[in-house]
This record gives C-alpha cells, sequence and structure tokens, in this order.
C-alpha cells in the first residue's frame, strides 16, 4: 500500500474521535458511538480508495453502522483495492463515563488480507517481540506466562497480564494469580491493551482472554506492524454464527488463527485517542474552537511507528464546507 495513504487513514480516526469526544462523560453511549460512526463514513468519502469493510460491526441491511460488506471510500478508476477492520469508538462505555483509554481505530489491508468473520467473540493471546513464537492459545495460561517470562528475562513475578474484567475470566484469572504473576483488569478497550503489550516500556507483557472478533483482527494487524505475535480462536454466541463464518469462507470453526492468518500482507493501523490512555493522549477541546489530538500510525512494510500530534481550528473547517 501506497505510505501516503497513511495520513489520510489518520484524518479518519482523528474525525470519529473528535466527534465522539463530545460525549465524553455524558452516560451515553448510544450517542457516542453513533457520533463516531457517522464521522468515520463521511471522512472515508474523502479518501481515494476502493474501500470494504470487512470486519466490523456485522452485517445489516440500512444499518447506521458502518457493517461488514459496506463499500467506502472515493472510489475512482486507480483508486487501490482496500480491506478494512474497524471499531469507529473502541470504549464506548469508557467514552460515555469519561474512563480511561477509549479510542478510535482502523486497520488496513490490500484486498484478501484480513480474516472474514462474523462480529463474534474471539478468545485471544498477545505478546511483545521478545516473546513473538513462544506463545500458543493450546496451551494453558500456566505455560504461556511461563514462556513469555523466558522471552522477557524476567521473573515470573515481575510478568503483568491484562484481562478483561468479565464474569468468564473467572477461572482464567485465578489461574494467573496462582502462577505469581501480575493482572491489570481493564473493563473495556482491549485493542489498547493488546497493542500495549507490544510497547517494551508499557508495563504490559501478555494479553489473555475472550474479546470481540473485530478487536482481535485490528489488534493483530497492529502486532503484524510492532514486530509482535498474536493468536486467536473465534467463539460463537450461536448456530446463526457458525453459519455466516462457514459463508464468509471459515473453513475450519475451530481453527487456531495465527497472526499471519488473521492479518497477512502489507497492512496499516491507524488509532487516535479520544479519552487518555496508556496508548494515546484524548482529545483535548482548547479555546477558540480548537482541539487537540494526538494519534498513533504503523506500516508492517517498514515497521515505522509514528506519533501524530494535530491541532484543529473548527472554525476554518467550517468554512470548508
Amino acid at each position: 500500500m501506497d505510505r501516503n495513504l497513511a495520513l489520510e487513514f489518520v484524518r479518519i480516526t482523528e474525525a470519529a474521535a473528535l466527534a465522539s469526544a463530545k460525549w465524553t462523560g455524558h452516560g451515553n453511549e448510544k450517542a457516542a458511538d453513533q457520533a463516531a460512526v457517522d464521522a468515520m463514513r463521511k471522512a472515508f468519502d474523502t479518501v481515494r480508495i476502493d474501500g470494504t469493510v470487512v470486519i466490523g460491526e456485522g452485517e445489516r441491511d440500512e444499518a447506521p453502522m458502518l457493517f461488514i460488506g459496506e463499500k467506502v471510500g472515493l472510489k475512482k478508476e486507480d483508486s487501490p483495492a482496500i480491506d478494512i477492520a474497524l471499531d469507529p469508538l473502541e470504549g464506548t462505555t469508557i467514552c460515555a463515563t469519561g474512563g480511561v483509554g477509549a479510542i478510535s481505530v482502523i486497520a488496513f489491508a490490500e484486498r484478501g488480507g484480513f480474516l472474514h468473520a462474523p462480529d463474534t467473540y474471539m478468545d485471544k493471546i498477545a505478546t511483545g517481540p521478545n516473546a513473538k513464537g513462544m506463545i500458543d492459545i493450546d496451551l494453558s495460561p500456566t505455560e504461556n506466562i511461563h514462556r513469555v517470562a523466558e522471552g522477557n528475562k524476567k521473573p515470573i513475578g515481575d510478568v503483568t497480564v491484562v484481562i478483561l474484567n468479565r464474569p468468564r475470566h473467572k477461572e482464567l484469572i485465578a489461574e494467573v494469580r496462582k502462577t505469581g504473576a501480575r493482572i491489570h483488569l481493564i473493563d473495556d478497550g482491549d485493542v489498547s491493551a493488546a497493542v500495549a503489550s507490544g510497547w517494551a516500556d508499557s508495563g504490559i507483557d501478555l494479553l489473555m482472554g475472550i474479546g470481540g472478533a473485530p478487536e482481535g483482527v485490528i489488534s493483530a494487524a497492529a502486532m503484524r506492524c510492532m514486530g509482535g505475535d498474536f493468536q486467536g480462536r473465534l467463539k460463537y454466541r450461536n448456530e446463526s454464527e457458525k453459519e455466516r463464518a462457514l459463508k464468509m469462507g471459515v473453513k475450519d470453526l475451530n481453527q487456531k488463527f495465527t497472526l499471519e492468518e488473521l492479518a497477512r500482507g502489507p497492512v496499516m493501523f491507524c488509532a487516535t485517542g479520544v479519552t487518555d490512555g496508556p496508548l494515546l493522549k484524548g482529545v483535548k477541546i482548547l479555546a477558540g474552537g480548537r482541539a487537540q489530538t494526538q494519534s498513533i500510525v504503523m506500516r508492517s512494510q517498514t515497521g515505522t511507528i509514528r506519533h501524530v500530534d494535530a491541532y484543529h481550528n473548527f472554525s476554518l473547517k467550517k468554512a470548508l464546507h
């Protein structure tokens, strides 16, 4: 993919973050999510790509969200064919309550580069470059923690595992604590958590547990860019999701997906902070109709990771429309 597209893509997550940030702390999850979706869809219309959402909100007719199969972008004869995995507002509850770490996030691949899967759940494991190739979702949490400790050359007591704070993870949490490893529980936002496991100075060594499948594919794209590792297995809620998965090309419903099977070929990852978090600073509303955003842009082809700090002047933007 053309590297010049990177800055075009970050404008999309900036737009979604700015729109949803207006609802930060208002307690209205639906309004925050809707604002992000509407802004992201509008921003896509300005980017010259032949884009297809391949993993996102699901297959819905006339839905008010960006749904699987939706065509986006300003399609021209020379527009590159791009597959898209997205979450306009990852951490809807976080945004609504004014919590930590809500982001707007998109991953891009060349056509056919991402796993096509329904909007279901995924069992996930992610770690950074030091333990790449050492984790295996088929192994016990205890064995994976030991391997990550070995890869990072630290005692198990210094290994930190991030897990979504959900009742379904009761047994996982108990086993991790039994190993002596540290646990960082989060209420939402496991893309940020997965990416954090790839940062050497984040304090997070490993992500484990079940979360959304779209977030899993997005996280895999980020780990491709960062040199980390990720595996996932789809967890279906009902027979309908299994049937949809088979129709979308999943041949083995119990397949363990490796990093390269989730995100193949050249990929890009873009995220903009909505609220302050460990990955990015959130939107800051400034005086005089201005705002500040912080974004991150990654490319797998070069391993380049850029932070983009931007100032936005809404009065000038309105004048252009």
